[in-house]
């Protein structure tokens, strides 16, 4: 498909609000490619969606299968049930908007979130100028549970790559962009056939085979229709459905935070590390704090963890580092820790040698209001030495999850 031939539309995202390419690289998911012409592409909620981006625009396109005019077992409902006033008004627009406007998490005032983090923590307030626009994608919960076992002792890559292989062959073909196939994720049930686990072990996927057959046959023949969908955060629920309140904010996180926790460590490959991963990026409770080998050294290295009683990665020590960055940063303490998770790869670490200014400029809104937004002025510096790029970049499970709830430390190669 020649790109000059495609009908873009566009959204007014300041890229100090969004950056797609530091939100859809950090580890979050796992479908996106991103082409020569600086393209991200997806299926998603039957159709492939690609996206592209300037300092002050977002553009996207929506290619939808030939052979209907509607995307097929799309789980969007319709839009004038969703409360949130931002989606509501799309409603009757364009459908494809307001998944996007749901899926890139697009509500909250970034500018404000990142001020707010940084009055409480000088260590993000240092780093934060140089990784504006993180945002926590609303993804599906299936798709999340399944990439988050995929990364127990895995790296980005690897893990994309397993990924498109799920899709490739038990996943519907949605249709081709710039002459290339879109897998749409399979369902669990279709991951629940018996002959999955040794096909998956043929692909590469090693002892993940075991756990994403498991799961599926759990999720999908041994739970309630609907139970994974259960757990998510009322207050972020799937796109088109309303908005209810999730409850008091406690020192270990909401109760329904903390059942959702629970409930996942029942499924097969998911320990407390992937349990947060998918409760933050599938379930869209925001003060999940997942603590893998990197939050843990930058809890070492920032917050003087290491020392005394949590000298190692303990239970008790996962859950007093996620109870200290939540009391820091509150009900979205999961966000901000993925902040500081993305300047701690190894595939951003060019950013940490620039100097970063942050200039404040007044906008006005509809009530006349001035609101805030950080643009970033970046000096180049001199380096000496290049970190490995994101192919190198581990994303390994500090926390053996073989038995749902047991902890122990894993030996890593070297």
């Amino acid at each position: 498909m020649i790109m000059g031939l495609i009908q873009w539309r566009q959204l007014p995202v300041n890229i100090t609000e969004l950056c797609l390419d530091t939100t859809l690289r950090c580890g979050q998911s796992f479908r996106w490619k991103k082409s020569d012409d600086n393209v991200w592409s997806c299926a998603l909620h039957g159709r492939i969606l690609s996206l592209r981006q300037d300092s002050k625009y977002l553009h996207y396109h929506a290619t939808f299968p030939q052979t209907s005019d509607t995307p097929p077992n799309s789980p969007t409902p319709a839009l004038a049930l969703n409360d949130d006033p931002a989606i509501a008004s799309l409603t009757g627009i364009n459908d494809t908007e307001a998944l996007i406007y749901h899926y890139l998490n697009l509500s909250p005032d970034l500018a404000s979130l990142y001020k707010e983090w940084s009055n409480a923590d000088a260590n993000f307030k240092s780093k934060a100028p140089k990784f504006a626009g993180v945002r926590i994608l609303k993804q599906d919960a299936w798709e999340s549970l399944v990439g988050f076992i995929c990364s127990s002792n895995n790296n980005i890559l690897r893990i994309s790559q397993m990924m498109e292989k799920l899709c490739t062959h038990y996943g519907p073909l949605i249709g081709y962009f710039e002459s290339k196939p879109y897998y749409d994720m399979p369902s669990p049930l279709a991951l629940s056939i018996p002959s999955v686990e040794a096909h998956l072990r043929e692909l590469g996927f090693g002892y993940r085979a075991k756990y994403i057959y498991r799961t599926a046959v759990m999720v999908s023949q041994e739970r309630n229709p609907g139970w994974l969908d259960s757990l998510r955060n009322p207050e972020s629920p799937v796109l088109g459905q309303k908005i209810f309140p999730a409850g008091e904010m406690m020192p270990g996180g909401r109760e329904g935070y903390r059942t959702a926790h629970q409930e996942l460590l029942s499924l097969q490959g998911v320990g407390p590390k992937v349990a947060d991963c998918v409760c933050l990026m599938g379930l869209g409770w925001g003060e999940a704090v997942p603590v893998d080998t990197h939050v843990w050294q930058i809890a070492q290295r920032d917050y003087s963890y290491g020392k005394g009683k949590h000298r190692s990665l303990t239970k008790a020590t996962y859950d007093a580092v996620g109870d200290h960055f939540r009391r820091l940063w509150g009900k979205e303490a999961g966000w901000a820790h993925s902040v500081l998770f993305t300047a701690d790869l190894k595939a951003f670490s060019a950013r940490l040698t620039t100097k970063a200014e942050v200039i404040e400029v007044k906008r006005e809104t509809d009530i006349d209001q001035p609101i805030a937004e950080a643009y970033i002025k970046t000096e180049a510096v001199t380096v000496t030495s290049v970190k490995r790029e994101l192919i190198d970049e581990a994303f390994p499970e500090t926390i053996v999850d073989e038995t749902p709830g047991a902890l122990k430390k894993r030996r890593r190669r070297k």
